[in-house]
Parts: C-alpha cells; structure tokens; sequence
C-alpha cells in the first residue's frame, strides 16, 4: 500500500460508507477522517428508541463501533473488531444529535486499541467505548484504485 496517507484514508472510508448499509441506516455522516481517526455525527430516531424512552443502548453501541471501523481501517488494510466494551455515562434521546470521535491508544501494526467518545449536541458524553482491532494486513480494494471514491457509490 502506497500513497499519500491522507488521500489512502479517505478513499478507504468512502468505499466502506458506500457499502455500509447499516451505518447509512444509522444515518451516520463522515465528517473527518484521517490516518487512524475518524469523527461521524447522526441524529437519534424514535424508532432508535427503547421502552424507556432513550436511546437504545445496541445504536449507540453500533454508532460507536462504526466510528472505530473507519478509523481503524484507514490505513489502506483490512481491520477487524475482536473485542469492545462500553460504558454509558449518560442516556441519549431521540432528537439528540450526536458525534463519535474514534482515536487511537496504541495503533500497533496488527492489534491496535482504540477509543471512541461519543457525546450530545451539547458536548455531554454519553458513551465511552473502547476496541481492540486486529489487522489482517489484507488491502482494501478501495485503497488499491485511484481517484474520488465518492463518485462511484
């Protein structure tokens, strides 16, 4: 894998978007990436809601854990969850908008640890998440091809 890093992460996370159809699901909008960090925003829905009225715990979860795919796969290889956890310091409601920022612990050459804080339009954390990623070392088939994915999806 060669190239610019930066141009390798974007590429990367614009073929993972196009053929994700769950975070598009989720409503999940990329707002930055970058080698071994990604930032993405969306909008809890009613139907994203619990008996309790919040936001389920599993969206969330899954929000999270879609921020930790992107950046954890912008290196151009294959990135593979093997263990999560999270916590949730604060509930969700529909109508909140929220942001996961995914950043590096340790981005080792095949496991890497990562952490995703994921707070409200009011910058109020509502979820810690923590993930160990393996890397396959396979390439992405997006990172192999030049030019703007965003056009092919």
């Amino acid at each position: 894998m060669s190239g610019d890093p930066q141009l390798v992460a974007e590429r990367v996370v614009a073929g993972m978007m196009a053929a994700d159809a769950f975070s598009r699901w989720l409503g999940v909008e990329v707002l930055a990436v970058a080698p071994h960090r990604a930032t993405i925003r969306m909008t809890v829905r009613d139907e994203m809601a619990n008996g309790f009225g919040v936001c389920h715990g599993g969206v969330t979860f899954a929000f999270a854990d879609s921020a930790l795919a992107f950046a954890s796969n912008t290196r151009g290889t294959v990135a593979m969850s093997i263990e999560n956890a999270i916590g949730y310091p604060a509930p969700a409601r529909p109508g909140d908008v929220l942001t996961a920022v995914a950043e590096p612990d340790t981005p080792g050459r095949r496991v890497g640890f990562y952490r995703v804080q994921v707070t409200n339009q009011r910058g109020e954390a509502v979820a810690h998440f923590r993930g160990t990623v393996y890397d396959t070392g396979r390439p992405h088939a997006a990172s192999e091809r030049g030019g703007d994915l965003s056009s092919e999806s």
